[in-house]
């Protein structure tokens, strides 16, 4: 599993469902089991750059999700993302066993995340992100990118 993949939620009921994509998610980016970029986003320019998780304050995120949907968060998170960028990888991939079937997982460096990875095709993978403190999983799709579906 490598290159680049676009991010999509799964919309559960989950206090995350639509979050990413108002703050512009693009997905994640796979270079080598130790090279893991879990966080992109695209920029108004267009460019995708990396943000670091550990900058991002995920009990604040939780405990008010509308708040962090509001133009003002949108906002804030626009200037303030050259703060959060990343200088570098901050997961990595393994296997990983959950309930009871072998996964890909993306490991965070620094923060209590393990997002499982569960293939549907070649292009496609189900992520379901596993934090901590969060009673319920977050479900997301990744597509590699390039790939587009058919229909």
């Amino acid at each position: 599993m490598t290159g680049r993949w676009r991010g999509t939620g799964l919309h559960t009921g989950h206090p995350l469902d639509g979050l990413l994509e108002w703050l512009n998610w693009y997905g994640k980016s796979f270079e080598t089991p130790e090279i893991v970029h879990p966080l992109l986003f695209l920029g108004r320019s267009g460019d995708i750059f990396s943000i670091d998780p550990a900058r991002v304050p995920l009990h604040w995120v939780l405990r008010g999700p509308m708040l962090a949907r509001s133009r003002a968060a949108r906002k804030l998170f626009a200037v303030s993302r050259y703060l959060l960028r990343s200088g570098g990888p901050t997961a990595r991939l393994r296997k990983i066993e959950h309930r009871g079937v072998t996964s890909a997982a993306i490991v965070y460096d620094r923060q209590p995340i393990i997002d499982y990875l569960r293939r549907i095709d070649d292009d496609r993978v189900l992520g379901i992100m596993d934090l901590r403190f969060m009673p319920q999983p977050f479900f997301f799709l990744l597509a590699r990118d390039g790939f587009e579906r058919a229909g």
